[in-house]
């Protein structure tokens, strides 16, 4: 838990720095010109979507990269259910400082905002079956740490965060391996060579697939991907919980609970980051 913790410190702290650097550039001139140097200011976080908050620890983190003196008044935590007309906080600094954050911290909590609610969507079609809906590496260059922080906020699950943390054998790598059997006995002699001990997925595309893979073995889970329902559910039953199983690929809002029905113990969605569509919040000073 410390280390993920100290990794998205080092990423939070990247990504502050270079989007301050990308919108300030030399200098935000419209608010050098208007407002003094020493004036100080109050504004409200006004939402109006409703959906679930998120991205209220990154906007401290803004603030206070800005003016270390800033102080939040927080109404709504992350991960709360908010609606429209709420104040999620209220913000109190240096008039500058919190003109030159605004658009960052609101740019960064509405897209957050919209994969915590998309989420939470798919978390309440499943949240009576015994399955776990996870994201996949389908995420923003550079920012995937905040919107698999936010699938997290909506109640879903993190896969893997990259290539490092844990191995997929897809379909490429069996193409190009040569077939599923040479695939997996590599990796699980890499994985021996190395000194890892890594969890391996191998993506099976059929059932011809799926028998191979079974006489293998050394792999945690089968991905089964793009299975039509009835052959989902006899591939769940033809494992008979000897391996993980997860369904992914067309999986949506309207279809996801059908999948989960089929037994198996994960759902990946890469809509949960791909295709969340931002809430509209804006920032407003009251005095």
């Amino acid at each position: 838990m410390i280390a993920d913790e100290q990794r998205t410190k080092t990423f939070l702290d990247f990504f502050v720095e270079n989007a301050l650097k990308e919108d300030v550039g030399t200098g935000d001139h419209t608010s050098q010109a208007c407002i003094p140097a020493d004036s100080r200011s109050r504004a409200r976080l006004l939402i109006k979507d409703p959906g679930v908050l998120a991205g209220l620890e990154v906007a401290r983190h803004i603030f206070q990269k800005v003016d270390p003196t800033a102080k939040l008044e927080v109404f709504l935590e992350d991960g709360n259910a908010m609606s429209a007309g709420d104040v999620a906080f209220e913000v109190e600094c240096n008039t500058r400082a919190l003109l030159r954050a605004e658009r960052l911290v609101l740019n960064t909590m509405q897209r957050m905002a919209g994969i915590a609610t998309l989420s939470n969507r798919f978390k309440f079609e499943v949240e009576d079956l015994p399955v776990k809906i996870l994201d996949t590496r389908k995420t923003t260059p550079l920012i995937r740490f905040l919107e698999k922080w936010a699938v997290r906020l909506g109640g879903c699950h993190n896969y893997r965060f990259g290539l490092y943390d844990w191995i997929m054998i897809k379909d490429n790598h069996i193409d190009a391996c040569g077939g599923i059997r040479p695939a997996i006995e590599r990796v699980a002699a890499y994985q021996k060579e190395n000194g890892l001990n890594l969890g391996v997925t191998v993506e099976i595309r059929n059932l011809v697939e799926l028998y191979e893979a079974l006489e293998v073995g050394r792999f945690n889970r089968l991905l089964l991907d793009n299975f039509e329902t009835p052959l989902l559910r006899e591939a769940v039953l033809t494992v008979n919980k000897r391996f993980e199983t997860e369904a992914s690929g067309g999986v949506n809002i309207h279809n996801v609970r059908q999948v989960a029905l089929s037994g198996v113990d994960y759902v990946s969605v890469g809509a949960l980051t791909h295709s969340a569509v931002s809430l509209d919040l804006s920032l407003k000073v009251v005095g």
